[in-house]
Formats: C-alpha cells, structure tokens, sequence
C-alpha cells in the first residue's frame, strides 16, 4: 500500500526511527477507515520520492499504535507531524494540499 520510501512506524520504532533520526522526519499519522488519510497518501508517497535522502517519511497507523499519538496530542486524522532532532518543527492537519506539505518540509531543510 505505502511506498517503497515511505517508513511504517510504530509505537515500538518511533524513537528510534523518529526521535533519534539524524535527518527530519515527517510522520502521517492515519487509519485504515479514514477517507481523508487515503485521499492524501499518494501524495505522501510522491513526497517521500522527492525528498528521498533529505527527509524520512513515514506513518502510524493510530489504531494499531495508541500511544504514539497520544503522546503528541492527534486528535484528528490524517495529522503530519514534522520532528527535527527530536523536536516537533510545526503539523498540519486534515488532507491539505502537496504544495502545504511542501512548504512544511521546507522548513526542517
């Protein structure tokens, strides 16, 4: 379904794979019943293409991985929460737009 490019996170990997990344990381946190998450996952996929090697992209599923996004406050879905060095940079919320998702990336770079 995902991507070659495209990393599944969990609440297991998370620290590893997001927290402790030596480049930004943009997490799409999603649900198999979600229609906006679906609408918005080729572009996902199309972004982690294009930033390839700047920016690991990656999502969670949240009925599979409760705490995770528990711990960072996702109410709804799909959220994308950017972290640099450990840090959340900024999110966005809802199927928003390849150039918004563009311009979030832009801001870990």
């Amino acid at each position: 379904m995902a991507g070659d490019k495209v990393v599944e996170f969990t609440d297991d990997n998370f620290d590893a794979e997001v927290l402790k990344s030596s480049v930004p990381v943009l997490v799409d946190f999603w649900a198999t019943w979600c229609a906006p998450c679906k609408a918005i996952a080729p572009v996902i996929d199309q972004l982690a293409e294009e930033f390839d090697g700047k920016v690991k992209i990656g999502k969670v599923n949240v009925d599979e991985n409760p705490a995770t996004p528990g711990q960072y406050g996702v109410r709804g879905i799909p959220t994308m929460i950017l972290f640099k060095d450990g840090q959340i940079v900024d999110q966005l919320v809802g199927a928003v737009p390849k150039n918004q998702l563009e311009g979030l990336l832009q801001k870990a770079l």
